[in-house]
Order: C-alpha cells, then sequence, then structure tokens
C-alpha cells in the first residue's frame, strides 16, 4: 500500500489500489480461516470429529443461560443435523469469502457463526477471548467494505445483478 504525506502534516493519503488489496486479503484470509477450521470437523458421526465435544462446552461452561438450555434440549439430541447444518454452513462461509460471492450475505452468515461459537467456548478454561474478537472484527470488515466488490465473483456480477431490475436481482445486490 503506497502512503504518502499529504497537505498538513496530519492527514496521510493511501492509493485506492493498495486498499483494495488490503480488503480482498481480509476477506480471502477471514475465508480460509473457516477452510481450515472445517478440517477438524469431519462428517463422521456421532462427534462431528469433535464438534460435539465444544458445542457440550456451551452446556458444561455456560456463558449466557437461554443459549445454555437451548444447546441441551435442542441441539444436543438432534446432533446429527445441528453437525452435518454445522459443518456445511462452514464449508459455504469459507469457499464463498475466498471466492468473493455474496460476499456480504457471508459476512453477516460468519458474523452469526462466530456467535454461536463465541457463546459455545468463550469460558472454556484456556480460551483466549481476542480469537473471538478478532474474528468478529475480521467479519463485520467484510461487511462494511463489501470485499466481493474487490478481487472477487461479486465485482463480475454486480451488473448482471443490477440489470435483472427484480427482487432476486436486488437481494443478490445486497448480499454482495
Amino acid at each position: 500500500m503506497a502512503i504518502s504525506v499529504a497537505h498538513t502534516p496530519h492527514e496521510v493519503q493511501t492509493s485506492t489500489q493498495g486498499v483494495r488489496w488490503l480488503v480482498t486479503a481480509v476477506r480471502v484470509i477471514t475465508g480460509m480461516l473457516w477452510v481450515q477450521n472445517v478440517s477438524w470437523k469431519t462428517p463422521r458421526l456421532p462427534d462431528y470429529g469433535g464438534l460435539r465435544m465444544w458445542t457440550q462446552d456451551a452446556v458444561d461452561h455456560p456463558v449466557l443461560a437461554p443459549y445454555s438450555f437451548l444447546v441441551q434440549h435442542v441441539v444436543l439430541p438432534g446432533f446429527p443435523l445441528f453437525g452435518a447444518l454445522a459443518l456445511a454452513a462452514e464449508i459455504l462461509l469459507g469457499a464463498f469469502l475466498v471466492v468473493g460471492l455474496a460476499t456480504r450475505f457471508w459476512a453477516v452468515v460468519g458474523i452469526a457463526q462466530t456467535l454461536v461459537i463465541t457463546l459455545s467456548a468463550l469460558y472454556v478454561p484456556g480460551e483466549w477471548f481476542w480469537s473471538y474478537a478478532l474474528m468478529f472484527v475480521a467479519h463485520f470488515a467484510v461487511l462494511a467494505t463489501a470485499a466481493g466488490r474487490f478481487g472477487g465473483v461479486d465485482a463480475v456480477l454486480r451488473p448482471r445483478w443490477a440489470a435483472r431490475g427484480d427482487r432476486l436481482g436486488r437481494f443478490l445486490l445486497l448480499a454482495s
């Protein structure tokens, strides 16, 4: 990123190209975080490669009582379904962020999934609070900057979506 001193000593100018590369890097790295973390969530029943253990932590080390109740009485009894949904969501989340397609939509999914993970694992002994804060910040940055519009598929498809003029086109524009 090129940085130069502007007209006054307190102003800093950044190149637009440098900012675009940075936004793209944040999006791709955030997507890779999800791709890498799917590797230990194998589709092996009954625990999805340890996902059940981390989900159980929401009950054993509760962060928010209503969430713990929901996990204990709904999620854990129906774990094969919820495990499959978590695995699918995280695979899709990582893939769509890496390629930059419907990026704002997937950033919102990432925020929601980060909230679920935070409510499940935040109070587990030895967990590092800042990892969850950083996950939230990364997803909010992707959402706020519409990061798929830089080096992503969103940049290519947005004109087509705008030309549609229908509800789906408007949704896709909003999602990108």
